[in-house]
């Protein structure tokens, strides 16, 4: 839930100026992982290792709120102190942190980095939660250690200290910084992903993982005999003493704009980074043969891979909003996702659906005891949308799973099943611990992510990525249309061996050719949903209604709704309307009811005729053309362009989001930063 980001230039001369702003600007990259307070640790001087590591301690600052506080507290601080912004150094390794609470509330002590003790021996930045910090705070208060924070982070750097100070009593002198870091890790359970500074180790960082995601970029200069530099394109490491610049980031959108050179560090590496050369540990969970309480595994090699992104990708460009621009990316969003994967024969008219992820696995998905959707929130609002089209092509059982449910459950999970993870980060923790209890079980495990690389992607036996591009958006927008388009498409490349379903599949693969068009169409409702957005501004509470495909959609539009707006918002199954729900109706309360033309639309006009006898304040979303029909002008309408009935909630869930969109802004709030909540969910 949280964004950690690292700097190190090794032999390239950057002011401290220079590096507090590349910070601060990793930090704003990430501000949508976590936003309630941040943090900066930095180097207080440029001298000699051995000198630092004698007389200073790092700089630390911490402010509550978002990073642009971060910002005016740092400079009022280096103003009142008269800091020198100009010094350069050679060599400096600065870490930093913007939080999304978890333990203790958003304040200054609580903010990381969070530090060993008032001399900053020992500084972390960390993202994830450590389950056992009960048990090790109580151990460390034993032994002397007071604490200050809430948090269960504070734990990790006076463990590190403590394993310092006790290698250094017991005469082991030449400890290294990944040997202390890999006895702390001994002892931490959890999800986390971490950055460590000591001033016993000057211009070293030390990162490791485990659960949560982390990342290193390498930017590496070649030597000219003008002692001017270029830039050096490898495919692994060095260690041949060129200047670097190396980056950490819990994702790539703090990397794009300084590199493209990325590793993605994996569960239990370790990565060491000094000297201008990056060494990678792989954790060993037990103590040494030896009996010592300290150890250093053996290293390994790790190939570079290439961003596939662009700094155009994480900017508004035209837009107020990152949420304003990915509602109006998504014609593009769309296109990007099928590109080469929907396949029409010239000579013999032939369509067909290609997913090259999944093809080597279609034989055992056919012979499935059951399909299981697994996922949270909007993703599993998605596979929920996803469903029907899925039952009626592949003619297998289909199961609906929310991820942490399945888990408190301990829900059977058989050999012959086929479970598809569906999550835009491919990090979410539910997720990926129900994956490893399906993998545990023998099921065949499907990932559907946004993100190459991520945790879902590469453990996963395959999956299919659905290129919806950067969503830096805290709400869901066209990552939730792209993935109920990639699913129609397993449906498709599931069923492609039925002849009796083979003209409904082509006609499903026409409409999906057509469906960018579509959404462009519904695109010019904008003006419309603000003007609606207006009359609902003063309301507290929203319920939709929707049913068949609609079902998900009614869901999704009350999660948008509640996630950016704060306001209470229902999605409900029209056909539980008189269990319950029916008596919440009377002229105050708006209720959106989703009528558009598919086999449930006879039942979606007896709903809406029902509502209006209880004197139901109404806004009926229908197709083109059908407004009189629906209601009979007695209410606001919605028109959106027809498609075949499993694309439909593609096209129907625009306007909602356009709704959430207006209906935030007019009410003032951060429509990007909801109150509360942050993109990527990595703590259970």
């Amino acid at each position: 839930m949280c964004g950690i980001f690292a700097y190190l230039n090794y032999n390239v001369n950057r002011d401290r100026r220079y590096i507090l702003e590349l910070l601060f600007n990793g930090l704003r990259r990430l501000e949508y992982r976590g936003y309630d307070s941040a943090g900066i640790s930095i180097d207080s001087s440029s001298l000699s290792a051995a000198a630092l590591r004698s007389c200073h301690s790092p700089l630390v600052f911490r402010q509550e709120g978002n990073i642009e506080s971060l910002v005016k507290s740092v400079y009022e601080e280096v103003s009142a102190t008269d800091l020198n912004l100009d010094e350069s150094f050679s060599v400096h390794a600065g870490i930093a942190h913007t939080r999304w609470a978890t333990h203790g509330e958003p304040a200054p002590r609580n903010s990381h980095p969070q530090s060993s003790g008032a001399e900053n021996d020992f500084l972390v930045v960390h993202n994830g939660v450590i389950t056992n910090y009960k048990v090790l705070q109580q151990s460390l208060l034993r032994h002397g250690f007071t604490f200050e924070s809430e948090t269960d982070t504070e734990v990790i750097p006076k463990l590190a200290k403590f394993v310092f100070d006790k290698a250094i009593e017991g005469g082991d002198q030449t400890v290294t910084f990944s040997e202390v870091v890999l006895e702390v890790m001994r002892h931490l359970e959890g999800a986390y992903a971490l950055i460590f500074k000591s001033r016993h180790y000057p211009n070293e960082l030390i990162a490791c993982k485990r659960g949560s995601p982390l990342l290193l970029g390498v930017k590496e200069y070649a030597e000219e005999q003008n002692n001017g530099t270029t830039y050096n394109d490898m495919k692994f490491i060095s260690k041949n003493g060129h200047p670097k610049e190396l980056f950490l980031s819990s994702d790539p959108h703090a990397l794009v704009e300084h590199t493209k050179k990325v590793l993605v560090i994996e569960d239990s590496e370790v990565v060491d980074i000094k000297d201008g050369g990056v060494t990678i540990l792989k954790f060993e969970h037990g103590k040494r043969k030896d009996g010592k309480s300290v150890s250093r595994p053996a290293s390994v090699q790790r190939a570079l891979s290439i961003l596939e992104m662009e700094v155009e990708q994480i900017s508004k460009g035209k837009y107020e909003h990152y949420m304003q621009k990915e509602i109006h990316e998504q014609p593009e969003s769309l296109t990007t996702t099928m590109r080469g994967r929907l396949i029409r024969d010239g000579s013999s008219k032939r369509k067909s659906v290609l997913l090259g992820g999944l093809k080597d696995h279609l034989k055992t998905i056919r012979r499935s005891r059951r399909i299981v959707f697994i996922g949270c929130g909007t993703s599993y609002n998605a596979a929920l949308a996803a469903r029907p089209i899925l039952e009626e092509l592949c003619g297998i059982p289909v199961m609906m799973e929310i991820a942490s449910d399945l888990l408190d459950r301990q829900a059977p999970v058989y050999r012959d099943d086929t479970i598809l993870f569906v999550s835009q980060s491919g990090e979410t923790a539910d997720t990926l611990n129900a994956l490893e209890y399906a993998l545990e079980n023998g099921a065949l495990c499907v990932g559907i992510t946004n993100t190459v690389g991520s945790s879902i992607a590469r453990n996963t036996h395959c999956g299919v990525h659905i290129n919806a591009g950067s969503e830096i958006g805290v709400a869901s927008t066209k990552a939730y249309t792209s993935q109920i388009v990639v699913m129609a498409m397993v449906a498709l490349a599931i069923g492609a061996d039925s002849i009796s379903t083979k003209q409904r599949r082509e006609g499903i693969i026409d409409s999906l050719l057509n469906l960018p068009g579509k959404i462009r169409e519904v695109l010019k409702l904008d003006e419309e949903m603000k003007d609606l957005a207006r009359s609902l501004i003063s309301e507290q509470s929203l319920l939709m209604f929707g049913r068949g495909y609609n079902y998900a959609t009614a869901l999704e539009g009350a999660l948008k709704v509640k996630e950016v707006a704060l306001m209470h918002s229902e999605g409900i199954l029209a056909g539980e309307m008189k269990h319950g729900p029916l008596a919440l109706v009377d002229e105050n309360l708006p209720i959106v009811v989703i009528a558009t033309r598919d086999q449930c639309f006879s039942k979606q006009q007896s709903v809406i005729q029902q509502l209006k006898a209880r004197k139901g304040r109404l806004i009926v979303m229908c197709t083109e053309g059908d407004a009189e029909a629906v209601c009979g002008g007695s209410c606001p309408v919605i028109e959106v362009p027809h498609i075949v009935d499993c694309l439909q909630p593609v096209v129907n869930i625009v306007p909602l989001q356009l709704l959430a969109y207006h209906l935030t802004v007019l009410r003032g709030y951060n429509v990007d930063q909801p109150r509360n909540l942050a993109k990527s969910v990595t703590t259970e």
